[in-house]
């Protein structure tokens, strides 16, 4: 069926370093990625993996430092006159892609809302700009659409929330003012870059019901990036694996939470807090992230997999297929690698988590 469905997005062999005092740091390498239209991506690793950075050269807003070496990001969308147009978005400039694609066609909302809005400026007066920045309309008009937005993103009494300024909110309005006005101009992609993570547990929750819910209802494509797995089983269709640069695994949700291929996945899942394990001890992936300032040789994951063998420090792995939706990149699944089980942990996590789902379902 996913072949069916329209890509939006599709990144092609993204390569990005960044200068810096020390040296050349090689934080993306050789990404690939696609993102169709109605359906959620989670783009899923630990701080530093570079799935910001990713999402961050799809918005053309990477600092001043960075060097792309090479890649593509097509993009695909409708013009003013109802025609599908693709782009190759690392071919336009800034100001074409402000313009053009930037809170238009695509928007993204961050992890700190205080760090998005203006501390200076009424919510009234920061969503009526984004919303005049790319309609030609009169302000009262923009004022009335801006009040659609705050009620849309459930937002009480949205006229009084106008003339209140970002320190007046809590971080859970704070971050569905930020929404709002991601979405002020209807754009068919939605980047969410760890969009809970200042918030508590119950505002979390709530934020990600408001994402789904809006996404089903506007037929979004959206982009949700997090190092927090347990988020993911709740938000998205497919999920992309980060690490150290690089896609490791990557399928649906079913694919990767039942059936995980990658030591790092697997580490992922385990780290997933378990209210059902009374006692149990908070698993953690043992080591640290390789520097990307050196030159990384064979499987970045190497030297924290319990799993590795001779030739993980001396090749990188490809992508092996293991269904038309899964891929992972390890060399446990070339034929001439021993049989490797997942741990037995884990393997209890995910019955449970399959008869969870079945009895969802009913």
């Amino acid at each position: 069926m996913a072949d069916r469905v329209e890509i939006v997005l599709d990144i092609r062999d993204l390569d990005i370093s960044f200068k810096s005092p020390a040296g050349l740091i090689h934080a993306i390498r050789g990404v690939n990625m696609t993102l169709r239209k109605g359906e959620t991506l989670a783009v899923v690793g630990e701080s530093g993996s570079g799935k910001s950075v990713t999402m961050r050269a799809v918005m053309g807003i990477l600092a001043k430092n960075t060097i792309i070496n090479s890649g593509e990001i097509f993009f695909t969308y409708l013009d003013s006159d109802k025609n599908s147009k693709t782009e190759d978005l690392l071919k336009k400039d800034r100001a074409w892609r402000e313009n053009n694609i930037n809170g238009r066609r695509i928007s993204m909302v961050f992890q700190d809302p205080m760090t998005s809005l203006n501390p200076t400026m009424k919510i009234g007066r920061q969503l009526e700009a984004a919303i005049l920045s790319h309609y030609r309309m009169s302000r009262k008009e923009a004022s009335s659409k801006a009040l659609r937005l705050l009620t849309e993103v459930g937002i009480t009494d949205p006229e009084s929330r106008m003339q209140q300024y970002p320190h007046q909110l809590s971080g859970g309005m704070r971050q569905r003012v930020v929404i709002a006005i991601a979405l002020s101009c209807d754009p068919q992609v939605l980047i969410c870059d760890e969009p809970t993570t200042a918030l508590d547990v119950t505002v979390q929750e709530k934020i990600l019901q408001l994402i789904r819910r809006i996404q089903v209802e506007r037929e979004l494509s959206v982009v949700f990036i997090t190092h927090n797995m347990g988020v993911v089983a709740n938000m998205a269709d497919y999920v992309n694996v980060m690490y150290a640069g690089k896609i490791v695994e990557a399928g649906t949700i079913i694919d990767v939470f039942y059936d995980p291929r990658h030591p790092y996945t697997w580490g992922l899942l385990s780290s997933i807090p378990d209210v059902d394990s009374e006692g149990a001890e908070l698993f953690s992936i043992p080591g640290t992230p390789p520097d990307l300032k050196k030159q990384i040789v064979g499987d970045a994951f190497a030297s924290r997999n319990p799993y590795a063998m001779e030739i993980d420090f001396k090749a990188e792995p490809p992508m092996f297929k293991i269904s038309e939706s899964h891929y992972a990149a390890t060399w446990l699944l070339d034929e001439r690698a021993p049989k490797v089980e997942r741990p037995e942990s884990l393997e209890k996590r995910i019955r449970r988590l399959r008869e969870e789902a079945r009895e969802y379902v009913g």
